[in-house]
């Protein structure tokens, strides 16, 4: 029966570890990759990669690729070793991270090739999401306990200083005439845009 609890960080991290080395031994894995990076026109969303600092598609993409991919295999070890609970699995992360584990995610063919071929299961169940990422939650605990170091602060974004910074945006957004998130606009296009 499924626990809805993460499991140890320990043997989360250890699997994980094992997760990724298999997945960067697919062949598959540089499709994975550079398919992942060639979506940046279909990427970025008001309220995930904007809340990166100065945020650039050329410097930033690569180090954010290889944090979702260690977030993908975190979510799959918790998914084995829970017996398949999709919301224990369903790691607290940042936006920005999220919004690129949706960019591998986009990737069907190769990542259900993977999947078939490693026999894990990549979990994301969207409507499980929160982003009430703290440091120090047991997604960190995890993290650390696959090897991989302190994650790079530049994405890990505290819920709070999400927040803050989702408020500047959003008062940019007002001025270019954007609703908060970026989620409408009254901008017609038919209409000559005048500079």
């Amino acid at each position: 029966m499924a626990t809805s609890t993460t499991p140890e960080a320990t043997a989360v991290g250890e699997r994980a570890a094992q997760i990724l080395r298999a997945m960067q031994a697919h062949p598959g894995y540089e499709r994975l990759t550079s398919s992942s990076m060639k979506y940046s026109t279909c990427w970025a969303t008001f309220t995930g990669y904007p809340l990166v600092s100065q945020w650039n598609l050329d410097t930033d993409a690569a180090p954010l690729l290889d944090e979702a991919l260690k977030v993908l295999a975190l979510k799959a070890a918790v998914f084995e070793l829970t017996g398949g609970d999709e919301a224990a699995a369903e790691l607290l992360v940042p936006a920005p991270v999220d919004e690129m584990i949706h960019a591998v995610l986009a990737q069907f063919t190769v990542m259900t090739r993977m999947q078939t071929d490693l026999g894990v299961v990549f979990p994301h169940a969207t409507e499980l999401e929160r982003f009430d990422y703290v440091r120090g939650c047991a997604t960190d605990d995890c993290y650390a306990a696959a090897g991989w170091g302190e994650q790079p602060l530049r994405y890990w974004l505290d819920a709070a200083e999400v927040d803050r910074r989702l408020a500047i945006l959003n008062e940019r957004y007002r001025g270019a005439g954007f609703a908060p998130n970026g989620r409408s606009h009254a901008h017609i296009f038919d209409e000559a845009v005048v500079a």
